[in-house]
């Protein structure tokens, strides 16, 4: 008799994204900043290495929401002294904007860099 246990196969590299999935890819992660920053992480760390547009533009949208992000924490400790409740909506007005414009250039194959953003990650 012969062992006919089947032997685990070694893991396949992922597949190479298409120039169209590469710009979806970057826009939903541009878009996805209307949600926080877990959209443009999950998808700058799935497809990194996929695509080269949606590695930078996932980058790129990830450093502007930690940006919000942090900008949001101090307009909500600023709500002591009053002045983050007018802070905090135009922190997010801000955000929406940028994100779709964001969206709507990575969709159309171009770069976008936000106006400011801390550039943590690199």
């Amino acid at each position: 008799m012969t062992d006919a246990t089947p032997q685990p196969a070694a893991p396949q590299p992922a597949a190479q994204l298409t120039e169209a999935e590469d710009k979806q890819w970057a826009s939903f992660a541009h878009l996805g900043g209307i949600l926080g920053f877990l959209p443009a992480l999950i998808i700058w760390l799935v497809f990194k290495d996929r695509g080269a547009f949606t590695n930078t533009e996932a980058k790129e949208a990830l450093n502007f929401q930690i940006t919000i992000a942090i900008a949001m924490t101090i307009s909500y400790v600023l709500m002591a002294v009053f002045i983050g409740f007018l802070l905090a909506p135009v922190v997010g007005i801000l955000s929406l904007i940028f994100s779709i414009m964001g969206f709507i250039k990575a969709k159309d194959g171009q770069s976008y860099r936000y106006p400011f953003a801390l550039r943590l990650i690199k």
